[in-house]
């Protein structure tokens, strides 16, 4: 008998690689070896998994930014955030993949509003805390540009390396794009 957790897992993968409106649940049921009531048991709809499936990824990225947001932004601070998003992105490689490529589609689906609010919240984050237009444009193109990297990696002639090693680089990258950040909107 697959578990929540099964089936969650299922899905997500299902979601990432045929797209949410492509996937039924009759489909997961199959892959889980289940029947659809038994994935309806656990979960009440297409998009209750959806939710379940992508919910705690967007909770783990409001975590991280609550905590960068709660302090001054300084080196430490910076390197913090830029490790525990290269951790979260790497780690929710499917998540980001969905969001990064379904998201306009499936604007109407409540859990991607939370996760364009997340988002929303990031931006707004950036746009109100550095100090100019470039600074905010470098931070954007940064993250977004990492996020679009994991979401596409299997698409993009880049050799396959290792979890250290893609995380190290990652956070190599983005600390070198975004060292020349005014840390004090004074100076």
């Amino acid at each position: 008998m697959a578990t929540p957790d099964d089936l969650r897992t299922i899905a997500l993968t299902e979601f990432a690689h045929a797209g949410y409106t492509g996937t039924s649940l009759q489909r997961i049921a199959e892959l889980a070896g289940v029947s659809k009531s038994a994935v309806l048991y656990h979960y009440a709809s297409k998009e209750a998994l959806l939710e379940a499936a992508i919910g705690p990824a967007l909770d783990r990225m409001s975590g991280i930014l609550a905590s960068f947001a709660a302090e001054p932004i300084t080196v430490e601070s910076r390197e913090s955030f830029i490790e525990r998003f290269v951790d979260l992105l790497i780690e929710n490689r499917l998540e980001v993949h969905m969001f990064i490529n379904q998201a306009r589609s499936l604007e109407d689906v409540p859990v991607i509003g939370r996760a364009n609010l997340v988002i929303a919240d990031l931006v707004q984050f950036f746009s109100t805390s550095l100090s100019s237009a470039e600074d905010r444009m470098r931070f954007g193109i940064a993250l977004g540009g990492a996020a679009y990297l994991l979401a596409t990696m299997e698409s993009l002639p880049i050799e396959l390396v290792s979890y250290d090693e893609l995380r190290s680089n990652l956070i190599s990258i983005l600390g070198e794009l975004l060292a020349p950040v005014r840390l004090d909107p004074q100076d």
